[in-house]
């Protein structure tokens, strides 16, 4: 019979542990620990008697199956109305359905008439806004210089750091909007920092949306003659 190598447990343990230090997101950390108990087992269980080393390694793993039974659940159970439905697709796919709910739920939605400024040029965006249904223009120094339409985030360039917008947005229809303060979001990215990484990945998204939208427009403007 082939002799038991405890190290081979000892560095997969090890290993698993050293990846899991490099994970944001709750739920793959909990994912890291029980593989790492679960690697780390044998290795209790047939190194020695010693049974209290065997029964902490099972109750870690225990403990971190239980809560991720427990996250799936909630998020299989999780609801989104169409239109949440469509800013998750589109904005949060990077986040887990628990996630993108309580993100989701820091803002509100609203119904806006034509006319109204969301952003105005060289002050900081109040808030981050999802252009769920309409259209706005974005202005500078009172001259268009591009538009967007439904599923256009607005402010995400500035909102999370308070600098100066360079245009002004106007809804050019009426709309159906979600929007967070932009104060409570920065507070609550840095409560909940690994929700900021996919949402930067979000952010990045749509702003290479936006170039490539203007891009298009100026290729497609007739030259003066």
């Amino acid at each position: 019979m082939a002799s038991f190598d405890s190290a081979w447990f000892l560095y997969g343990a090890l290993l698993l542990l050293l990846a899991t230090s490099f994970v944001v997101r709750i739920d793959y950390v909990r994912m890291g620990l029980a593989a790492a108990a679960l690697v780390a087992l044998p290795l209790a269980l047939f190194r020695g008697p010693d049974v209290g080393s065997s029964l902490l390694v099972l109750a870690i793993l225990v403990v971190n199956i239980g809560i991720l039974a427990r996250l799936w659940l909630r998020g299989a159970q999780m609801r989104f109305s169409a239109e949440e439905e469509e800013l998750r697709r589109q904005h949060f796919a990077g986040l887990s359905p628990l996630l993108a709910r309580d993100l989701i739920d820091q803002g509100h939605w609203i119904s806006a008439r034509r006319g109204e400024v969301l952003i105005r040029e060289n002050q900081a965006a109040p808030s981050l806004f999802y252009l769920a249904e309409g259209q706005a223009t974005i202005l500078r120094e009172g001259v268009e210089v591009g538009r967007l339409s439904d599923g256009a985030l607005i402010g995400e360039a500035t909102v999370l750091d308070g600098t100066h917008a360079t245009g002004t947005v106007v809804l050019g229809s009426n709309a159906r909007l979600w929007f967070v303060p932009a104060a409570a979001l920065r507070a609550y990215l840095a409560a909940n920092p690994g929700i900021a990484g996919a949402l930067h990945e979000g952010f990045a998204r749509a702003l290479r949306g936006k170039l490539a939208s203007a891009n298009t427009r100026l290729t497609d403007r007739p030259l003066a003659s």
